[in-house]
């Protein structure tokens, strides 16, 4: 079943949103789907990588064509899974059989890279290929019924490779179960997934209480005497100490002070609003009306860890 492109993203798991749900995307985490889904933060992206991957893929697609000898087919529709509705599929090629009339015998997916991140793919011909990238084909190939999906990718401007990944219907099983899951338990109740980074907790918690104060717990009062020590080494400590400052703000949540025994021992509170200029030639030029445009932002909320001697 296809639809109109126009549709409404919240309402759907699409192949971008698969990998991120799983914990599998580096780039987007389950809770920043949630908030997405759920309508608490949309985002319009247009970033210089995803104008350029947008800008690319008919290169790519081209050079596809060019390399397989296979015709392809532009379908801008959105086509949803006969059985489970919310979810979604934009494919960018369908890879025709002999003649334009002939139906499409694979899916094609057309990816720009990083020369730096070659180490995260196999052979070309493989299916070895990054997990969100694998997990957007497995989705696309359950929506479509259609057994292969290529994956054509261009390294830089001189490095282009085709991978083949086949349908796995054990696998295809799994990852619908996992999304299933996701939009039952998470999107459907309005119940947040696990934060897995500081960012997650900062979109969380975004708003704080500055009245409340809660009482840590030894098990925090522990993780704060080895940040602080942590602090103090050398070596790559970034992930553990990452680590126990979001425990210290999943236990915070909306409170603005940690404190143990009388003491604070923690503050996890946005600084004092700063404002930021409306253009600088308006500064310049309009003094008066620069200073009745200016606007206050409000500023993400900073952890601070102060010192334990208790």
């Amino acid at each position: 079943m296809n639809q109109d492109f126009t549709q409404d993203r919240t309402k759907y798991i699409g192949g971008s949103d698969i990998g991120a749900i799983l914990g599998l995307s580096k780039f987007r985490t389950p809770l920043e789907v949630w908030m997405e889904k759920t309508g608490k933060e949309v985002r319009h992206l247009d970033t210089l990588p995803l104008r350029f991957g947008s800008f690319a893929e008919e290169f790519v697609a081209s050079e596809y064509a060019r390399a397989t000898g296979f015709e392809l087919l532009h379908d801008e529709s959105i086509y949803i899974h006969p059985t489970h509705p919310m979810m979604s599929a934009h494919v960018d090629r369908f890879v025709l059989g002999n003649g334009l009339s002939k139906p499409a015998t694979r899916l094609l997916e057309c990816k720009t890279a990083n020369p730096f991140a070659r180490g995260e793919w196999g052979e070309p011909g493989t299916d070895q290929v990054p997990m969100s990238y694998l997990c957007q084909c497995i989705w696309y190939m359950a929506i479509t019924g259609i057994e292969q999906c290529d994956l054509a990718v261009l390294f830089g401007n001189s490095d282009f490779r085709i991978y083949e990944i086949e349908r796995d219907l054990e696998l295809e099983a799994l990852v619908i179960e996992k999304a299933m899951r996701f939009w039952n338990d998470y999107i459907l109740k309005d119940i947040p997934p696990p934060a897995q980074t500081e960012g997650d907790y900062q979109a969380l918690f975004k708003k704080s209480n500055p009245s409340k104060t809660i009482e840590a717990n030894p098990k925090t009062v522990e993780l704060i005497r080895q940040l602080q020590s942590l602090s103090k080494q050398s070596g790559d400590m970034d992930e553990r100490i990452a680590q126990i400052k979001q425990h210290i703000m999943n236990e915070m949540k909306e409170a603005e002070i940690l404190s143990y025994k009388g003491n604070v021992i923690a503050t996890w509170k946005a600084p004092k609003p700063s404002f930021r200029l409306d253009g600088k030639r308006l500064e310049a030029e309009e003094k008066e009306i620069y200073e009745r445009y200016k606007m206050q932002i409000q500023n993400s909320r900073r952890l601070v860890i102060k010192s334990l001697d208790i």
